[in-house]
């Protein structure tokens, strides 16, 4: 007879399951008239209930929702690496980040899976009906255009890019704003070999290495200029992608976000 914690995780996985099925199979054609909507995971290897919120995240990467631009993140925090098994994707950055978002949530105390949807709305990352509800209030907001173009990428000199953002419209009621560029592994896996996910495999998407605060703009101000990313010893070059987003001050509502996957052979 299964436990009551066993038969919840089953549950978990089948609400997943049944909502990727209802999504089809299909990707949105790229093209614009599509509204940039950031999600981002925060998730651990030592944590059993993150794999279906893994799973989510990588379906969502696939572009199922209908009029959005999926731009997805796995931030995998570092408060789980003494149960057990060290997460070699994980860095207390992401902890931190975390961290703020529980305070604006108002929170008692962080969790895993977590899913933050243009840092507006929260909720456990494997929960799909949570899921539609926060991608239908993004896709009405809003968004400042935000364009990423590869200038060059070598491993040896890192990744140059041009950034253009539109102007911080006082329509969109922030005095200022943040930006920002992680630069994330588009596919990893992990043999896990101890604490609550031994013997598993565990595949993620979008893996962000490093998150740099760019500037900041102010109300009426947009950007445009180049950027150079120093991305240090990456052995899998080919398996990068770059993420740009706007946000307001202390991770407050994302005013926009851009993807460019890098392709170096």
């Amino acid at each position: 007879m299964p436990s009551k914690a066993a038969f919840g995780s089953l549950l978990v996985v089948l609400a997943v399951t049944a909502w990727m099925l209802a999504w089809g199979s299909d990707s949105v054609s790229e093209g614009r008239g599509r509204t940039p909507v950031l999600v981002e995971l925060f998730t651990s290897e030592g944590c059993s209930s993150c794999p279906p919120a893994d799973q989510l995240l990588e379906k969502l990467d696939n572009q199922p929702v209908a009029g959005a631009e999926m731009i997805v993140l796995s931030e995998h925090v570092d408060y789980w690496n003494d149960i057990g098994w060290k997460d070699p994707y994980s860095a207390h950055l992401y902890s931190e980040r975390q961290s703020i978002y529980g305070k604006r949530f108002g929170l008692d105390s962080v969790y895993t899976p977590q899913m933050v949807v243009d840092g507006s709305s929260e909720f456990v990352g494997s929960n799909p009906a949570l899921a539609d509800k926060a991608f239908a209030k993004a896709l009405g907001v809003p968004k400042i255009s935000v364009h990423l173009s590869l200038i060059s990428a070598d491993p040896s000199s890192g990744v140059h890019v041009h950034l253009d953002i539109g102007a911080l419209d006082p329509s969109f009621g922030a005095p200022e704003a943040e930006v920002q560029i992680a630069v994330a592994l588009s596919r990893a896996e992990s043999q896990v070999s101890s604490g609550e996910n031994a013997g598993h495999t565990l595949t993620h998407v979008s893996v962000v290495r490093s998150l740099t605060k760019i500037g900041v703009l102010k109300r009426g101000q947009g950007l445009s200029q180049n950027v150079h990313l120093n991305i240090g010893p990456v052995s899998e070059f080919h398996n990068l992608r770059l993420i740009a987003f706007v946000q307001e001050p202390q991770q407050g509502k994302v005013l926009g976000a851009a993807l460019l996957p890098i392709s170096v052979k």
